[in-house]
Order: structure tokens, then sequence, then C-alpha cells
């Protein structure tokens, strides 16, 4: 009944039909920011495998899923008196022209370099105004709940923007190598205990973080690439197991590292 209405309209109408009290989804009327919230982020993660593989069809579909979450949210938000959807897409619409003088302003920049710059000279103006009085600090608004390796990433960021930075990847390399240096000798003491261990890891990886984001990688996308490849392998070695009538569990280190070496020779070819 609702095909009549604009795709948003109607996507907004079969929301509120969900969260109906009476004759709604009893799973989607029970549901509250903090439940929806994983299924968001899970959501998001699956946008950005479906674009890893270059799968658009994919793609389109994980964006609708992504789009409902913000409906539902928003619906919630709506039934509370708090907002709707379309205070939502407003509030963006605003800030989007507000920082981009340049395309819906009189406002000229030379290059993306500028462009970059004027946009985080916005971003900081914002955080300031959020702040509310008490004095902006250079890594608010940096969310806690984001995935470890794109949070140290963004913190790094903010730091640099105020020149504490190495300013290339070889200082930061060295820096990798001295937490290296550290954790191994955490590792051969006996004595040390389980938390001083894993302090040191936290460190290592910051630092590998670090040197990926001054070489010019993303520390999330670099790892889901990592483990990816380690998965395709992984699968060859079992493949290669099975046509030798074993298992994992049948065989050793020492022949599937073998093994793992072929298969990297394979694809060298």
């Amino acid at each position: 009944m609702t095909h009549a209405l604009p795709p948003i309209e109607r996507l907004k109408t079969i929301m509120a039909r969900l969260r109906d009290r009476q004759n709604g989804c009893p799973w989607d009327t029970e549901q509250t920011f903090a439940t929806i919230a994983p299924y968001t982020i899970e959501e998001a993660y699956e946008v950005a495998d479906a674009i890893e593989r270059d799968d658009m069809t994919a793609l389109k579909e994980e964006l609708g899923d992504l789009l409902f979450q913000v409906i539902f949210h928003s619906r919630m938000a709506e039934e509370a008196g708090l907002f709707a959807f379309d205070d939502v897409a407003s509030g963006l619409s605003d800030k989007m022209v507000a920082r981009h003088p340049h395309v819906f302003g009189d406002a000229e920049l030379r290059d993306v370099a500028a462009q970059t710059a004027a946009w985080e000279e916005h971003k900081a103006a914002e955080r300031k105004r959020k702040a509310a009085g008490k004095a902006p600090g250079v890594l608010d608004d940096v969310p806690v709940n984001l995935p470890a390796l794109a949070r140290a990433q963004k913190i790094q960021k903010r730091a640099s923007r105020v020149g504490f930075d190495w300013g290339n990847a070889a200082p930061a390399l060295d820096k990798v190598e001295e937490e290296v240096r550290e954790l191994r000798a955490e590792l051969t003491d006996e004595n040390t205990p389980p938390e001083r261990v894993e302090d040191e890891i936290g460190d290592l990886l910051f630092a590998v973080v670090n040197v990926g984001r001054l070489a010019g990688a993303d520390a999330e996308t670099a790892l889901r690439r990592a483990t990816l490849k380690f998965e395709r392998r992984f699968r060859r070695i079992e493949a290669l197991l099975r046509a030798r009538g074993k298992t994992p569990e049948q065989s050793n280190l020492e022949e599937m590292d073998a093994l793992w070496n072929d298969v990297k020779a394979e694809e060298r070819r």
C-alpha cells in the first residue's frame, strides 16, 4: 500500500508500522538506541566489505541496510520527541553547505591541500562551539568506541595537526623497532606480569599504525587485507592437505609452513 510514496517516505512509513505498539513487529518495538547500535556498526562494516570485494550488487543492498539503521534510530528519536529523520537530513545538509563555502559560497580554494586545511579549521570551530564554554581539546570528539586501529589513527592525525608528529615514516619506523625491543625484553623476563606484556603489545600496535598513517596507508584497510590474504592462503593449505588425505589437525607446523611457502610461490607466478 506504500508503493505510491517516494522511496524515502515509503521507508519511513514502513519503519513507523514496524514500531507500532499495537500492530507492529514485537522485536522492532522492543529495540532501543543501545540495542540497535551494534547492528548499525555491523552494517557499516558490511558496506566496507562490499566495497573491498568490488561487489556493486552487494554494495547497493548493504547501503540500504545502513540507511535503514538511520531510519530506525530517527524513528525512535521521533517517538521520544527528540528529533525526526527530516531533522537529521536537514542538519546534515546545513553542515555540508557550511563546510563547503568554496562550492556553495564565495570562498576560493586553490587545491585539495587548501580545501583540507579549511575543512579542518571549520571542524575545529565546530568543536569549540560544542565545548560549551570549556576549553576545547585537540582530541575532543574522537569516538571512544571506534575500532582500536581506526581510533589510534584518528588520534594520531589530530595530534599531527598541531605539530606533534614525526613528519615522515622513517623515524616512526625507528619507533616500531624500539617498541619491538621493549616487547622482546618483557617476553624474555619470566617475572613480567601479563598486563605489562599487553601494554607493550599495545605500544607496538600504536607505533605500527603511525608508520602506516605516515606512509599513506589506512590501518584498518591494511589489516583487513592482510587477514583476507591469510585466510585465502590457509584455505589453500587445507585444500593441499586434503589432496594428501589429511586435515590440518593431522598435519604439523613444519608441513603446513612448507605448504604456506608453496602457496606464496603460486601467487607470485
